[in-house]
C-alpha cells in the first residue's frame, strides 16, 4: 500500500485494536473487584492450603482466566495469605468501597492513556523507498544506499511475518533495521506483503514462497552485488526457511529471527484451543476469503490479556513531547496496522502450525514437498530473544536442534524489542552483521 495510505490510516488511529475487547476486560475486572474478592478468596486459599499439604484441590480457579496456571495461581495464593489478616481486620464497606475506587481510578488512566494515543502528534513520515519488483499485493522494496552494486556488499532480502506490516524493520529514524544495514555495507531488500487482495485471498504458503518469494529473489540476484543472505522475521523465518530450502544453490546463509517451529513447545494447550477456535471460523474464512485483522489481534491479546491495559495505563502517565511517549506511539501504530491472513494461510498456521504442530512433526508441506531443515546445507544464524512471548525460546530452540550448520544467539530482549527496542543495534544488529560477514567471507 503507498506511503500515503499509511500516513492517512494513523491520523484516524482507532486502536488499541480489538477496542471493544479491551475495554470489555478491564470493565468486568476492575468494576467487578469488589464483588468477586469473597469468590477469589475463598478459591485462592483452598488452593494455598491444599498446595502447601501436598495435595491437588478438588476446585481450583482455573476457569478464570486472570489467575493463569498452576504456578500463577500459587503465586496469587501466597499474596492472598499474606492479606487474609488485613482483609478479616477490615470493615467490608470500606474494603468494598476502596476496590470500587481503585476499580474507577485504573479505568480512568486507561481512558486516559488510550486518549493520548489517539491524539499524539507523532506522525511516521519516512520517505517511501523505491519498488524493485511487484506483483499483486506484493512489493519489493529496495532499502540500498548505492544502486550500483558491489561484490564485496552482501544482498540481503527481508521476509516479515505475513500478518504484520514490514516497517517494524524500517520503524522511524531512530529504529530502522533496513536502513541501519544499508548504511552499514549491506544492499538490503524487504518484502511488503500488504493485506491479501482478491487474487491472494486464494493463495496458501506455497504460493507465497514458490511464487511470491522466489520471483522476488530472482530480482535480487538480477541486481549487481555479493552473496545473497536472506533473513526471515517471526512467520517469515518459516518462509524464509521454505525458500532457502529450494534455492540453496542462489545463497550463502540463512538468518531466523524469532523463528517458531516446536508450536507445542512451552504452551501446547493454548496452541491447540487455536487450532480449535480456527475450525470454528471455518464459515468467516469461507465467506470472507481472510481471516480479519481484528481477530488475529484476538489471539495474539489472548497471550497476556492484561498486557494492553498496563501498557496505555503506562502511556497516560507520560509526558506528551517525551522520547518514551513518541517511541511508544510509533510502535503502537504499528501494531494496529496489522494484515488480515487469507483464508488458505489461516487454515495452514492455526489448525496446522498450532493445532497439530505440523513444521516439527515434518508434516507441513510446501509445494508438496516436506519442509524439513536437517536438509538445509547452508549455514544459520537462530536468533532466539530470551523474553519472547509471542514465540516462546523453547519453540524457536527446536529448530537449532534439527538444523546441520547453526548457530544461536539469545539476546535479552522480547520479540518486538529485539528489532526495535533502545539496544537493539548493539545487541541484535551488530552482532547479526558480524555474524554474515563472517560466515560468507565478505
Amino acid at each position: 500500500m503507498p506511503e500515503e495510505s499509511q500516513t492517512t490510516r494513523t491520523q484516524r488511529r482507532l486502536g488499541p485494536r480489538p477496542l471493544p475487547q479491551h475495554l470489555s476486560l478491564a470493565a468486568s475486572t476492575w468494576t467487578n473487584s469488589a464483588l468477586a474478592l469473597p469468590a477469589l478468596r475463598s478459591a485462592l486459599l483452598s488452593w494455598g492450603a491444599a498446595s502447601q499439604n501436598g495435595n491437588q484441590p478438588q476446585n481450583p480457579p482455573a476457569q478464570n482466566p486472570q489467575v493463569g496456571g498452576a504456578a500463577a495461581r500459587d503465586r496469587l495464593a501466597s499474596e492472598m495469605q499474606k492479606l487474609e489478616p488485613a482483609i478479616q481486620a477490615a470493615d467490608p464497606l470500606q474494603l468494598m468501597t476502596a476496590l470500587q475506587a481503585e476499580g474507577r481510578r485504573r479505568f480512568g488512566a486507561l481512558l486516559d492513556g488510550i486518549e493520548a494515543y489517539r491524539h499524539h502528534a507523532y506522525r511516521r513520515d519516512l520517505p517511501a523507498m523505491p519498488v524493485l519488483w511487484d506483483e499483486g499485493t506484493t512489493k519489493l522494496l529496495d532499502y540500498r544506499s548505492d544502486k550500483k552494486g558491489d561484490a564485496k556488499r552482501p544482498r540481503v532480502l527481508v521476509i516479515p511475518s505475513l500478518v504484520n506490516r514490514y516497517y517494524v524493520l524500517d520503524l522511524d529514524t531512530q529504529a530502522s533495521f533496513l536502513r541501519w544495514l544499508g548504511a552499514n555495507g549491506f544492499d538490503p531488500f524487504a518484502i511488503d506483503w500488504d493485506g491479501p487482495g482478491y487474487l491472494e485471498r486464494g493463495f496458501s504458503l506455497s504460493d507465497y514462497v514458490i511464487g511470491r518469494l522466489q520471483s522476488a529473489l530472482q530480482a535480487v540476484r538480477q541486481q549487481p552485488g555479493g552473496p545473497i543472505v536472506v533473513i526471515g522475521y517471526c512467520m517469515g523465518g518459516n518462509l524464509a526457511l521454505s525458500l532457502a530450502l529450494r534455492r540453496q544453490k542462489d545463497l550463502a546463509a540463512l538468518v531466523c529471527l524469532a523463528t517458531p517451529w516446536d508450536f507445542h513447545a512451552e504452551n501446547a494447550a493454548h496452541a491447540r484451543m487455536l487450532g480449535e477456535i480456527g475450525q470454528q471460523l471455518e464459515p468467516v474464512l469461507q465467506v470472507l476469503g481472510e481471516l480479519p485483522v481484528d481477530m488475529l489481534q484476538s489471539f495474539f491479546s489472548g497471550l497476556d490479556p492484561f498486557q494492553v491495559l498496563k501498557k496505555f495505563q503506562y502511556l497516560g502517565g507520560l509526558a506528551a513531547d517525551s522520547d518514551s511517549a513518541r517511541r511508544f506511539v510509533a510502535l503502537e501504530d504499528w501494531l494496529n496496522d496489522g494484515i488480515s491472513l487469507a483464508a488458505p494461510v489461516a487454515r495452514e498456521c492455526l489448525g496446522g502450525w498450532y493445532g497439530a504442530n505440523t513444521p516439527h512433526n515434518l508434516q507441513w508441506r510446501v509445494g508438496g514437498k516436506i519442509v524439513d531443515p536437517a536438509e538445509l546445507d547452508l549455514p544459520v544464524l537462530n536468533v532466539i530473544p530470551n523474553a519472547d512471548r509471542i514465540v516462546p525460546p523453547g519453540s524457536a530452540r527446536a529448530l537449532t536442534r534439527r538444523l546441520k550448520h547453526v548457530e544461536e544467539m539469545t539476546p535479552i530482549a522480547g520479540h518486538v524489542g529485539m528489532m526495535v527496542g533502545r539496544q537493539a543495534a548493539r545487541d541484535v544488529w551488530e552482532p547479526l552483521a558480524a555474524w554474515i560477514r563472517q560466515t560468507v567471507s565478505v
